[in-house]
């Protein structure tokens, strides 16, 4: 699991919403065990509890103990609670912020200068609060390249195509299990990522809360497409997401094999090898080091 200390981080597999109005819900979301938690002020905060809510998250992330991080979620530019939530949210203990609703490239410059004062007045290192862009309106979407490098903070995107919510009004598609109404926006989006140096990229939610199958369907296809995990909105949600995204214990040892046949052969001055029926080289026993290194790091979670 990733943590706010580590000096690399291994891609986020589960990232599980709590609402900022319900602290008490900290604790059941850190028994699931995320790989992150997102501290949320926006859309599951009622206008009349924002106030409340921003005192609740100060207070989670002074207390939390670290062993999950924490992420934040402001509301947007266009209301007036934005700067007040990056001022609470902004603290030692809080990893990033995830960016709602962004539309292009200045809305994260925008982000950006209000995330420094609040480094200054937390007294934080400038640039130490890193950014996720949450890509929910055409033209945030139609965008994704310029707001992936639009600010150093920036480590990932989310291509948000869930049923129902923002980008399915926003665009009008009608949200099918198979996906084949937002493949275009997921590839676009995860392309930009990758191709922004992204430490991972996630997709949107699964929102029916009691069908697992749905989600695991759900969760396969975004990672047979390339995304390293999702956004999760019920901690029962957690294991099951992170059976997908993460490498069976077949795949390993397949891939620990690959390892080793390629190793064996490289000592012998061979630049490849048929490991199980398959060429093998350099490229293929990379790929296959990356797995089994993830692997391990999730294995100690």
């Amino acid at each position: 699991m990733p943590t706010s200390s580590s000096a690399s981080r291994s891609p986020y597999r589960s990232m599980l919403f709590v609402p900022g109005q319900r602290p008490s819900w900290v604790e059941k979301a850190r028994r699931a065990r995320p790989d992150a938690i997102i501290l949320d002020l926006e859309d599951a905060v009622a206008d009349s509890a924002k106030a409340e809510a921003r005192e609740a998250v100060a207070a989670s992330i002074d207390a939390h103990p670290g062993d999950v991080d924490l992420w934040g979620r402001p509301n947007g530019l266009d209301t007036p609670h934005v700067g007040f939530d990056v001022e609470a949210l902004v603290r030692p203990g809080l990893v990033g912020l995830v960016l709602p609703k962004l539309d292009g490239r200045d809305d994260v410059i925008r982000y950006d200068a209000l995330v420094t004062h609040a480094e200054h007045r937390a007294g934080l290192p400038i640039g130490s609060t890193r950014f996720l862009a949450s890509l929910e309106t055409a033209p945030g979407m139609a965008r994704c390249e310029e707001i992936a490098a639009a600010s150093p903070r920036m480590c990932a995107l989310v291509g948000a195509t869930a049923r129902d919510a923002d980008t399915a009004r926003s665009l009008g598609y009608r949200f099918s299990l198979e996906g084949h109404e937002t493949l275009y926006l997921r590839s676009r989006i995860l392309l930009a990522s990758r191709a922004a140096g992204h430490d991972f990229a996630v997709c949107g939610m699964w929102q029916d809360i009691a069908d697992l199958d749905g989600l695991r369907t759900f969760a396969r296809a975004q990672r047979d497409l390339g995304y390293d995990g999702q956004m999760l909105i019920h901690p029962s949600h957690v294991g099951p997401v992170h059976e997908i995204y993460g490498p069976s214990a077949e795949e390993v040892e397949f891939y620990r094999g690959m390892v080793a046949a390629f190793d064996a052969a490289a000592a012998g001055g061979a630049a490849s090898v048929d490991y199980r029926g398959q060429h093998i080289d350099a490229a293929h026993a990379k790929t296959a080091r990356a797995i089994v290194a993830r692997h391990g790091r999730e294995d100690r979670t």
